[in-house]
């Protein structure tokens, strides 16, 4: 599976489009704060699970479930790859606890979801999504789990509860177990969860344009090292999961989606995280925008040299 270059970048288009509707509806102080933290928090338990519950087909097929599995086990290579990487680039040599696990976190999680997603979604269709879906899985118990390890420095409870009832991973187990039975829901439900599934695409987008509409671009330009780690994460991060996936033969799906997925910016719950679990929550959503801004140059540069 390669990218036909016309249609991505028309489907990035498209994207642009919306990501500039959401920076012009914060810019209008059409959506404030409080709405954004809103609908980020809906997207994340409501329309991303139900988009992710509606991928699976609706009748059994072995290719697909190897596909699924097969993009599990990539993406649990990659989070543990990147982990190891983000340990030895992000040192605390080089990074004395100032915004050392920021850089880490930064390095180990993409905007899998809400630009993951639109992208896989629009370019790949449904045969992309399944092998998103196993990604996903191994995304979200990492997100969930080392992700907030990272800033709390301790294993709790609350995070082996935050991973077992996360919204996006029963969303995904609960699609697969009826795939794997062949069991068909009636129509009208189907229908009501493709609806809400359908509006995540141009939600998540709206979400990040808005971001950047608060964005201090004057004062970020004066942020070398954020640049620096932005940077090391938007070319490290796919190249090394291009390289490690295709010695060990994985499918050309799983490389493929793994692939342009570790080459889009930071996540955006790198922010979220650092407010909520005492990390540097103002150089932390710095270092998302900086990375956001960087990969309109990045992305493309790894998709002509990787996936071409």
């Amino acid at each position: 599976m390669q990218i036909e270059l016309s249609e991505f970048y028309a489907r990035l288009g498209a994207i642009a489009l919306i990501l500039i509707l959401g920076f012009f509806l914060g810019k209008r102080k059409l959506i404030g704060s409080e709405t954004n933290r809103e609908l980020t928090n809906l997207l994340l338990t409501v329309f991303m699970p139900a988009s992710l519950f509606i991928a699976f087909p609706s009748e059994y097929d072995e290719a697909s479930l190897n596909l699924f599995f097969s993009g599990f086990v990539g993406g649990t290579l990659v989070m543990l790859m990147l982990i190891v990487l983000s340990k030895i680039i992000f040192n605390k040599f080089w990074f004395k606890g100032e915004l050392r696990y920021e850089s880490q976190f930064a390095l180990i999680f993409n905007n899998a979801t809400f630009l993951g997603y639109p992208i896989v979604v629009n370019t790949f269709g449904p045969t992309g999504v399944i092998a998103y879906c196993g990604f996903i899985i191994a995304f979200n118990i990492a997100l969930f789990s080392y992700g907030i390890w990272l800033f709390e420095r301790k294993v709790s409870l609350k995070l082996i509860k935050s991973v077992a009832t996360n919204p996006n991973i029963l969303a995904v187990l609960l699609g697969m177990i009826l795939f794997l039975s062949s069991f068909k829901l009636p129509s009208f439900i189907t229908d009501a969860v493709g609806f809400v599934g359908g509006a995540t695409t141009p939600l998540s987008i709206i979400c990040i344009g808005f971001m950047l509409s608060h964005a201090d671009f004057k004062a970020l330009t004066k942020r070398w090292r954020l640049a620096l780690v932005a940077l090391i994460q938007l070319l490290v991060g796919p190249l090394a999961t291009y390289f490690v996936l295709s010695a060990l033969n994985f499918p050309t799906e799983v490389i493929t989606v793994c692939t342009l997925i570790q080459a889009l910016p930071t996540a955006t719950s790198l922010g979220l995280f650092a407010t909520k679990y005492g990390g540097n929550n103002i150089e932390a959503s710095e270092l998302v925008t900086i990375s956001t801004l960087l990969s309109v140059i990045t992305l493309p540069l790894m998709i002509l040299l990787l996936l071409k």
